[in-house]
């Protein structure tokens, strides 16, 4: 089977127990049908903080941005694509300001 490496960015680790600084990785087991969307469901339901962040009503929330292999969420990859060992997901807080 194998693992797809999750990596939780900056501010984003607070809602993992983190400091809302540096990064942690996570290493999620796949199905044959693993999708992204299967990978941070399972991710965010060990971490209702996490869980409340990232999702709204079944869908990604606005301030959190998916990469799937340093690639934004949309570019090459959406929700449910499916994911194999070895490929790399990263939540990260977007940042605004003025």
């Amino acid at each position: 089977m194998g693992t797809v490496a999750v990596e939780v960015v900056s501010w984003v680790t607070k809602f993992i127990g983190g400091d809302g600084t540096g990064r942690k990785v996570f290493e999620e087991p796949l199905r044959p049908d693993s999708t992204v969307r299967s990978v941070l469901e399972g991710l965010s339901a060990r971490y209702p903080e996490l869980q409340a962040a990232l999702w709204q009503g079944g869908e990604l929330g606005e301030h959190i941005e998916v990469l799937v292999n340093d690639a934004m969420l949309g570019v090459s990859h959406g929700l449910d694509s499916r994911v194999r060992p070895g490929d790399r997901v990263a939540l990260l807080g977007q940042f605004v300001g003025g």
